[in-house]
Formats: C-alpha cells, sequence, structure tokens
C-alpha cells in the first residue's frame, strides 16, 4: 500500500537537469518489433475517404477526387459523356465517393443526376454528400493558379517558379484544348476549355476550406498532396453492380468476430476471394482495381498474361517464391509520407520504411536477372533508381532503432553529431550521481524518516521525496533544516522519467531526414505502383498454379466465346466432382443459347461459368478451362438472381423487368447477356410471353444480335415455336437418365430440348411428403393432358364425415323445450349448407 508522502527542495539549488531516487526504478518496458508491427498495421486499416470533384460542359466529362489513403489526386483527361452520364455513374459506383463537389451553375442533365443521387437512401455504403460551390471557383485561370501555387511535396525545393510550372505541365496539360462532338468538315466551331483543369482547381478549393486530414492542425499547415495520377476509363468493358453480385465477383460478408464488426466487412467466399494472394495491401486495392476495370485492350491483357506465365514454369517458381517474400514488406509508404509532411512521424515508421526500401532494392536485383523482354521486369529493374539506395543508407546511419524503440522517440546512431554524443556520455552517468545524492541527503534527514529518493516533476525540477511520518499533522511539521515544502502527494514511488536535454538536436536531425525523404518521394511512388503490379500477378500465377487454369487467347476479330471444358471456379472447390463443359457461341454455332432442363441440373451454374471464365480472361487472368478463345467482348449483362430490398420500394419482377431493360437498351453485338428464369415472377402465360418477346427483339437484329444464353423451365417456350427459327437460335439441355423413380443428373451440357422440368423430383429432395408430391404430379398430368381435375376421393369422404359430425353435435345441442326455439331458422342456418357441402 502506497503511503503519503511530502515532497520537498534544498533551499540551494540542487543539479542540473536529471532524476534518480535511491531505490532507481525500472525503465518503461521497450516495445518489441512485434508490437510496432502491429502498430502499423492498425494504421493500415484505417478506413480511406474519396472526396471527387466533376464538371460537365458541352458532352464533356472532367473529374478529380482526392484519396486520403495515398493523399494522392486523381484526375481523368476530359472524356464524352452521354446526356444520361452513364461514365460519370460508373466512376461513382466504382471509387464510392463521401462527397460530390460541383460548380452551382451546372445544366439540366446534371442537376437531374445529381438529384437522383441525392435521393438514393439505399445506396451502399452511403449515398455521397452533395456540395455546390460557386461558378467562379472553377474558373481556368483561378484554377491554374491554384495547381500552380500549391504546397507539393514531391516538387523538390530547389525548384524556381518556372521551373515547376514546367513540372507541373508535364503532368496536367494547362493548355490543351477540346474540339466539341460532331462533324466539324463544314462548320467550324470554337475550340472548348478542358474541364478536368477546372475540375482539378475546384478540388483544391474543397480541400483547403474543408481542411481534409487536417481538421486539428494549426490553419498554416496545408492538406497533404503527395502527387498527381492520371487514370483513363477506355477500353473498357461495361459490367453494374448487379452482374458483380449475382456473379460472386465480389462479396461482402459481416465479420464473425466482435472485435472487429466496426472495423467493416470481409471478402466471403467470392472470385476475388481465392484470387486474392497479395502479400501487400496496396497489391490488394490494385487487384479489386482490375477487376472493377475489365478491359479489352490486347496490349494490357497480353502483358499480364506474359507475366503470370513466366512464374508458372517450373524453373521459376523458386524466384516467385522469393519474389513473394520480398513484397510483404512492402508497407504503406504513402501514409509514412504522409505523416511525414505533417511531422507526425512515429518511430514504427522509419523501421518500416527502411524494410520497405531495403525489399524494394531486393526486387530490383532479382528483376534485373529476368528476361527484361517482359516490360514489367524492365521497368522495375530501371525505375528503382538509386535513390532507393540513398535513403536506406541515410536512415540505416542515422536512425538507432533499437534505442527509438525503447525510448518510444526518434534517436540517433552514436558518430552523427558530436554534440550529442557527448550529453548522451553526460546523461548515461547521472542516474548514478542522483542516486549517490539521495544516499547522502538520507543521512542527514532526521533517523524517523526510513528513506528518500530524487524524483523530477516537470515545472518545478528535482525534489526530495520522504514518506510521510504519523507526526506530521500540521504544517509546521512539515518544517526540515535546509529543505523548502513544496508539496503534499499520495505516494512516494514516482516514477517520472529523466528530464532528456537531447529530443529538439535529434529532432532538427530527424527533420533533415525526413527533407532528404520527401524530396525523394516520387521513387517511392514509383515502387508502390511497380510493387503492386507484380504482386497482383503472383497472386494470380499462384492461383493459377494450384487450381489448374490455362492461358486464355483473344481474337477480337471474332464475334464470340469458345470454351473447351470449362469449369466453375467457386463451384469446384465447393463440390466433390465438378463436370466440366464446354462452350462455343457466334459463327455458326449460333447467337442465342436456348437451355432447358430439370430443376437443380446445373444450367444456373453454366451460365455463371461462361460468364466467370469470360471475366477472368477480361482482367487478365489465366481460367479455369483447357481452352479458351474470347472474342470482343464490350459488356456483360446478367438476369439471374434478384436483388431485393424493402429500401427500393420495388417488386421481385420489377427488380428483374429492370435488368432485363438494361440490357436491351445496352447490349450490343458484342455483348455478352446471360438471363435465367426471366418471367417466373408473374402470371405464366405473361412470363411466357414476355421472355419470347426479348428473344424475338434481339433476334430481329440479324448479325448484330447479342450473345445471349437464356435458361428457363418455360418448355412452351420451344414446344409452341415462339421463336423463329433459323441458324441464330440453339437449343440445348442438361444431360439426365430417369432410373425407376430416381433421376440422375450428369451435369452435362448437350443439345436437344427437356421434355420435363422434373419437379416433383425435386420437391421429394427439398422433403415435401410423399403424398403431396404425388398429387402434384397427377394434377400436373391432368393439366398437360387438358383432362379435368377431379377432387381425391379419401379426402372428400374424410371431410364429409367431419361435416357431418359437427351438424350432428349442433343438433344435440339445442333445447327442443324451449319456447323461443325456431327449427325453420336452425334448417335454413345450418342445416342447408352443411348439406350443400356433403353434396
Amino acid at each position: 500500500m502506497a503511503s503519503l508522502g511530502a515532497n520537498l527542495r534544498r533551499t540551494p539549488q540542487g543539479p542540473g537537469p536529471g532524476a534518480a531516487s535511491s531505490g532507481f526504478p525500472s525503465p518503461a518496458p521497450v516495445p518489441g518489433p512485434r508490437e510496432a508491427e502491429e502498430e502499423e498495421v492498425e494504421e493500415e486499416e484505417e478506413l480511406a475517404e474519396i472526396h471527387l470533384c466533376v464538371l460537365w460542359n458541352s458532352g464533356y466529362l472532367g473529374i478529380a477526387y482526392y484519396d486520403t489513403s495515398d493523399s494522392t489526386i486523381h484526375f481523368m483527361p476530359d472524356a464524352p459523356d452521354h446526356e444520361s452520364l452513364k461514365l460519370l455513374q460508373r466512376v461513382l459506383d466504382e471509387i464510392n465517393p463521401q462527397s460530390v463537389v460541383t460548380s452551382a451553375k451546372q445544366d439540366e442533365n446534371m442537376t437531374r443526376f445529381l438529384g437522383k443521387l441525392a435521393s438514393q437512401e439505399h445506396r451502399e455504403p452511403k449515398r455521397p454528400e452533395i456540395i455546390f460551390l460557386p461558378s467562379v471557383d472553377f474558373g481556368l485561370e483561378i484554377s491554374k493558379q491554384r495547381l500552380l501555387s500549391g504546397n507539393y511535396s514531391f516538387i523538390p525545393d530547389a525548384m524556381t517558379a518556372t521551373e515547376k510550372i514546367l513540372f507541373l505541365s508535364s503532368i496536367i496539360p494547362f493548355d490543351c484544348l477540346l474540339t466539341p462532338p460532331g462533324d466539324l468538315r463544314f462548320t467550324p466551331i470554337p475550340l472548348l476549355i478542358p474541364s478536368q483543369v477546372r475540375a482539378l482547381g475546384g478540388l483544391l478549393k474543397f480541400l483547403g476550406r474543408r481542411r481534409i486530414g487536417v481538421e486539428l492542425e494549426d490553419y498554416n499547415v496545408s492538406v497533404p498532396i503527395l502527387g498527381f495520377k492520371k487514370f483513363m476509363l477506355t477500353h473498357l468493358v461495361n459490367i453494374d453492380q448487379d452482374t458483380y453480385s449475382v456473379l460472386q465477383i465480389f462479396k461482402s460478408e459481416s465479420h464473425p468476430s466482435v472485435y472487429k464488426v466496426a472495423s467493416g466487412l470481409k471478402e466471403g467466399l467470392s472470385l476475388f476471394g481465392i484470387l486474392n494472394r497479395c502479400r501487400c495491401k496496396w497489391g490488394e486495392k490494385l487487384l479489386r482495381l482490375w477487376f472493377t476495370r475489365p478491359t479489352h485492350d490486347l496490349g494490357e491483357l497480353s502483358s499480364r498474361l506474359d507475366v503470370i506465365q513466366f512464374f508458372l514454369l517450373p524453373q521459376n517458381l523458386d524466384m516467385a517464391q522469393m519474389l513473394h517474400r520480398l513484397l510483404g514488406h512492402i508497407k504503406n509508404v504513402p501514409l509514412i509520407l504522409k505523416r511525414m509532411k505533417l511531422s507526425h512521424t512515429k518511430v514504427s515508421d522509419w523501421q518500416v520504411l527502411y524494410k520497405t526500401v531495403y525489399s524494394a532494392l531486393g526486387l530490383r536485383d532479382a528483376c534485373r536477372s529476368l528476361p527484361q523482354s517482359i516490360q514489367l521486369f524492365r521497368d522495375i529493374a530501371q525505375e528503382f533508381s538509386d535513390d532507393l539506395h540513398h535513403i536506406a543508407s541515410l536512415i540505416g546511419k542515422v536512425v538507432d532503432f533499437e534505442g527509438s524503440l525503447a525510448e518510444n522517440r526518434f534517436t540517433v546512431l552514436p558518430n552523427i553529431d558530436p554534440e550529442i554524443d557527448e550529453k548522451k556520455r553526460r546523461l548515461m552517468g547521472l542516474p548514478n550521481f542522483l542516486t549517490e545524492v539521495a544516499r547522502k541527503e538520507l543521512e542527514n534527514l532526521d533517523s524517523r524518516i526510513p528513506s528518500c529518493s530524487v524524483i523530477y516533476i516537470p515545472l518545478i525540477g528535482f525534489l526530495l521525496s520522504i514518506p510521510r511520518l504519523p507526526s506530521m499533522v500540521e504544517a509546521s511539521d512539515f518544517e526540515i533544516n535546509g529543505l523548502d515544502f513544496m508539496q503534499l502527494r499520495k505516494s512516494v514511488t514516482l516514477q517520472h522519467s529523466l528530464p532528456h536535454p537531447l529530443p529538439d538536436q535529434e529532432t532538427l536531425l530527424m527533420y533533415q531526414l525526413q527533407c532528404q525523404v520527401l524530396a525523394r518521394a516520387a521513387v517511392l511512388t514509383r515502387v508502390l505502383d511497380l510493387a503492386s503490379r507484380l504482386d497482383v500477378l503472383l497472386a494470380l500465377a499462384s492461383a493459377a498454379r494450384d487450381y489448374g487454369y490455362s492461358r486464355p487467347r483473344y481474337s477480337p476479330q471474332v464475334l464470340g466465346v469458345r470454351i473447351q471444358n470449362g469449369r466453375h471456379p467457386l463451384m469446384e472447390l465447393c463440390a466433390r466432382t465438378f463436370v466440366p463443359n464446354s462452350t462455343e457461341c457466334g459463327g455458326d454455332k449460333g447467337r442465342v443459347k436456348v437451355i432447358t432442363g430439370p430443376n437443380s441440373s446445373g444450367k444456373s451454374i453454366y451460365l455463371k461459368q461462361v460468364g466467370l471464365i469470360t471475366f477472368m480472361a477480361l482482367v487478365g487472368s489465366f481460367v479455369p478451362a483447357e481452352e479458351a478463345e474470347i472474342g470482343a467482348v464490350d459488356a456483360i449483362f446478367t438476369r439471374i438472381h434478384s436483388c431485393e430490398s424493402i429500401s427500393l420500394g420495388l417488386s421481385t419482377f420489377m427488380i428483374d423487368l429492370n435488368q432485363v431493360a438494361k440490357a436491351v437498351n445496352n447490349a450490343t453485338a458484342q455483348s455478352l447477356v446471360l438471363i435465367d428464369e426471366f418471367g417466373k415472377g408473374t402470371n405464366t402465360v405473361d412470363g411466357l410471353a414476355l421472355l419470347a418477346a426479348v428473344l424475338r427483339h434481339w433476334l430481329a437484329r440479324g448479325p448484330t444480335c447479342p450473345h445471349i444464353f437464356v435458361a428457363t423451365n418455360f418448355l412452351s417456350l420451344v414446344q409452341l415455336q415462339l421463336l423463329p427459327q433459323g441458324p441464330l437460335v440453339q437449343y440445348l439441355t442438361m444431360e439426365t437418365c430417369e432410373d425407376g423413380n430416381d433421376l440422375v443428373f450428369f451435369y452435362q451440357v448437350c443439345e436437344g430440348v427437356a421434355k420435363a422440368s422434373h419437379a416433383s423430383h425435386t420437391a421429394a429432395q427439398a422433403g415435401l411428403p410423399d403424398k403431396l408430391v404425388a398429387r402434384g404430379k397427377e394434377v400436373s398430368d391432368l393439366i398437360r393432358s387438358g383432362k379435368p381435375i377431379k377432387p381425391v376421393k379419401d379426402l372428400l369422404k374424410k371431410n364429409q364425415m367431419e361435416n357431418c359430425q359437427t351438424l350432428v353435435d349442433k343438433f344435440m345441442k339445442l333445447d327442443l323445450e324451449d319456447p323461443n326455439l325456431d327449427l325453420n331458422v336452425f334448417m335454413s342456418q345450418e342445416v342447408l349448407p352443411a348439406a350443400t357441402s356433403i353434396l
């Protein structure tokens, strides 16, 4: 139990700064490397915010957004967009911004679009905040000045104003003018002012006003901007959110740990989940970006596949594993650079940055030994410059990692600064000196005082601390010759750390080191870009090796998809056995595939398999098939599963119609359309009619008909010949065999039409009673043969007996002697209705 104690100070001024006691306290526990690493990982999991600025003028869209995860501004060169702003919608779906900034002066189309966006209460994860700034903030000249006057850490301080302008002009095309959409051969039209520069200027204005990320800093601290990156949405394959959901490309689930629920969702069983073997956070981020931007750029796709194929060669397995280990040390460099910019660098940041830089040098040396004919290896070998070695050498020679972790502050190694070394040498002897002072003071104190210690209290200095004696009651009792009473404290076991005379000098060295690192931030940013690309391709190569994937071929001159023995990438991992199926669409094989078959025979899996293999090929991955040849595909549309939500305010059938309408209005001759059981949400005849009408609409387009796969149980579609005969249509079915009362599924696609849906067999498998299944089959046969449906005799007889018994019970309860009893009323209300039902 701690006793009360008094703190006293000797009247003559004591020794200089320091701290000690007669029983000197042990130093605070030193955080180990694992604890430092966990702290860094926790910082990596901070939720990023994205703030987007958009302008739309004369048919051109200008977009810029700021990502707090890497403190980078991304901008898109002006791109033409439709009046419905489909391109803008795609960008919003991809990045999910927290806020959308635009000019208060907008045309009707943009106003309508933003109004619709603000009303989407069901939008995930949440609808963005719409912010309008005065149109003057988007002026071209003021935007240029705002960009040129910015404080950017990636621009060396030694640059003159002219050099800074030239440097930024190499990144942002300030003087680019646009040609309006249309035919300019005969009518001269003035060139348009680009919107991208104005969007960048408006974004900088918003960041400065809201002070994103520096809300609690001094006002002279600006929002950190570590770079500008251009992104383009060309050569992209159009895939909507419904398709991503039904194909299970992404699937978010709540985290099973109650301690991590607040940190967000985790990835469930999905294509992204099984292919994501990235070792660094930025590799995972890039893989997700590739999944949201499938492309038909053959050059880009081939470059990705070349790297994957190289690492799949058996002789390159050891190299792939070594590179994978190095990538595990590539950490959150943008976060560290942001902290350096704000002077918030942590102790662990230096060790993390040191490991990252040395791992990058290891990647460079390894890639220099690999074939330089592969673009990625050549880029890493050339662009991982000697600046990395300079950064690593500086950090290794200056930073005392062990001492920094022990003292939880930045410390430098010996022989860096002689003055610091001398002060450290003196400081090392201070504890022993103060311990001796405490021992000598104890000899001069009253013998009743059992112990004493020298403690340090900020703003006061060194004090002599003694335990409070029972005789110390009044103020005069605390008077001791030669000592001044300062304060009464509850505990004498105070463990104040020694005052340190070095932080200011070491902080100055740390600042100088930070400036050296920030001056070379460009190479660190490039390291992150190339390392994340290598990480993604190594992950895809690892998955391809484990799951037996093969390299797809691209034939842009061919309109269609050809897959030899394809497999569903998720289902094959969940099923004990999986039957592969081939697919050939286009040419003389027909553009419309009508697939019939019993329930649970694999129709839906086949449709999703075709969609997933096509998608994987369009992100540059190997695919689960023996062979795959992908033609020109510009979009994938689906109507497979209804994504129901109360907040949508739409019926299930209306959701189905919206999905089909999206395909009807946007599908081209190069689009892939997957439709599963469309029309089942309404009257059978109406649903069948709608399905036939949609297919006939596409078939009427002839050679420009999309590639369509339709799975249906509407056998009347074939039996009534609702579709025109011709080479565009091919009928497929799932092969089955009846073995007595059992139905055997082969899960094999073959040409033909199913004879029945075998719903009774599926109902029996679901556990319905045998009597109900038999009765359902009987009614189905009667309807199919056009015969009347008769009630079940046993059931009818049972109902008759129950009605008779009920009538008898009511009659026995009558009081025949009651003068108010009216038998005529009883006969009309009870007997006649009962007799009618019995008969």
